[in-house]
């Protein structure tokens, strides 16, 4: 058997940017595309839903605001596994790798006993959305299927971050492909019933019943991987789950809560912003959703970068080689903001022929379209803060970055547009009121967490690096 991709010697020559790039991108792409096969389970059950009917459309729409809350914060304090693995692979400690994965298990049981709780009973969700007794009573049928769902979701989490520390994206990929293969179909199926099999119509429940299918599946696939694999013979798994360790969860748990509360923050940054639009008219939060929807499918390009990255310095670390560690960082870093700038002029240039992708409604196309004149500083920023943030937590640095993140997307982001739309103070100028205030403060807010994080990775890598010639000199 071949020896594992973190094996390679620790004294290694300190890689050049085409080195870096040739380790980055194979680890990149596959997790593009799994990202994208995310997002896709959600686009789909949007699109058969919305040909069902309106009120299960708005119980879809509230009960995937209300589920993705839960998923997203929780899966931050799961994936926390990933960066510590790498340093244990990096490491060559198999061993302590494997149990690692088995303590990211407990944590993620752990965190679905409340999640699934949550979503079971979903009164504050409820009280939030103020909707109609017909929308609710969807909504609660909706949630209480993904309460059963997002054990299952954790649990993969869990098994993305292991496969994703130990360089094996692809693995999950294939299951993350194969899950939405399934997941079509029987969303379908279930959504508007099939009375030649005596399927009845279940309308936005089914998608729910279908997530939770597809997700155990997944769940059952990634097992049935790491028991047949020979590649993860020297994790030393075993066949029986272990017992909690009070030690490794403390330290998953002291990284994660950090790193799932700033993905919490960048979610709900973004989120409220919708909602405050809401307010200024359809038209306006039309165009505003065409924008957004756009920044969140260029925003899978470097957040898989960032991933790969973050793998490769994690892992390098755990080897002791520091210079390694560090140009690998920079040059993730450098091809973030290079694909950051290089897509969103892009887009920017090609605005109009976009945003016709989307809508012919050319009062919506001219709102969108002076949000767009943003979009390439967005993205360019957003890119640098994500690959920045991601590298830090490969060092195990996560609550300096979540304060950075409150401070800037909270603060200045959605406390400075909703300033600015509004005209609080009776200054803002015209071009800037509205949902253009709202795209001119959130670019400001992660233009500035991309300076703090860029400066706090600085920092850190200086400090390692002198630490290491230190302790080589004594």
């Amino acid at each position: 058997m071949s020896a594992p991709a973190g094996r390679d010697a620790a004294a290694s020559p300190p890689p050049s940017w085409r080195d870096s790039a040739a380790r980055i991108l194979p680890l990149a792409w596959p997790v593009f595309i799994a990202q994208l096969a995310v997002i896709a389970f959600g686009t789909v059950d949007t699109l058969l839903v919305a040909r069902y009917s309106a009120l299960d459309l708005a119980a879809l729409a509230v009960g995937s605001a209300a589920y993705i809350t839960v998923f997203i914060g929780f899966m931050g304090v799961v994936i926390a596994v990933g960066p510590i693995v790498g340093q244990f692979f990096g490491a060559r400690q198999l061993h302590e790798a494997g149990h690692q994965l088995h303590q990211a298990v407990w944590v993620a049981l752990g965190l679905s006993l409340v999640g699934s709780t949550v979503l079971a009973f979903p009164v504050p969700f409820v009280a939030l959305a103020q909707a109609s007794a017909e929308v609710e009573a969807k909504m609660r049928q909706y949630l209480t299927a993904l309460a059963f769902a997002l054990p299952a979701a954790l649990l993969f989490a869990a098994y993305r971050g292991f496969n994703n520390a130990v360089s094996r994206p692809k693995a999950v990929m294939i299951i993350q492909l194969l899950g939405l293969s399934l997941k079509v179909p029987l969303s379908a199926a279930l959504v508007f019933g099939v009375p030649a099999l005596g399927l009845p119509e279940l309308g936005v429940m089914g998608c729910g019943i279908a997530t939770v299918v597809a997700m155990w599946l997944q769940v059952a696939a990634g097992l049935w991987v790491l028991r047949h694999d020979r590649f993860y013979d020297d994790f030393a798994f075993g066949r029986r789950l272990r017992p909690p360790d009070r030690q490794a969860i403390g330290a998953q748990l002291r990284l994660g809560l950090p790193m799932g509360a700033s993905i919490l923050i960048e979610v709900t940054g973004f989120a409220f912003m919708s909602i405050f639009i809401v307010r200024l008219g359809a038209t306006a939060v039309a165009g505003h959703q065409l924008a957004a929807n756009l920044v969140s499918i260029l925003f899978m390009l470097p957040l898989a970068l960032a991933n790969a990255t973050a793998t490769l310095v994690a892992q390098r670390v755990g080897a002791r080689d520091l210079p390694a560690a560090s140009r690998i960082g920079w040059h993730g870093l450098q091809m973030g903001v290079c694909l950051g700038a290089g897509v969103g002029a892009l887009i920017y240039l090609l605005r109009h022929g976009v945003l016709r992708l989307y809508t012919d409604d050319a009062a919506v196309i001219a709102a969108a379209l002076p949000l767009l004149a943003w979009v390439a500083l967005f993205h360019t920023a957003d890119a640098a803060q994500c690959v920045a943030s991601f590298v830090l937590r490969a060092y195990r640095i996560a609550t300096l970055p979540m304060l950075i993140f409150a401070v800037s997307l909270w603060g200045v982001g959605l406390g400075g547009g909703y300033t600015l739309a509004f005209d609080l103070t009776g200054l803002t100028p015209e071009p800037l009121r509205g949902a253009r205030g709202f795209w001119m403060a959130s670019t400001t807010g992660l233009v500035l967490a991309a300076c703090g994080l860029c400066g706090l990775l600085a920092w850190v890598l200086r400090r390692q690096l002198r630490h290491e010639a230190a302790a080589a000199a004594a």
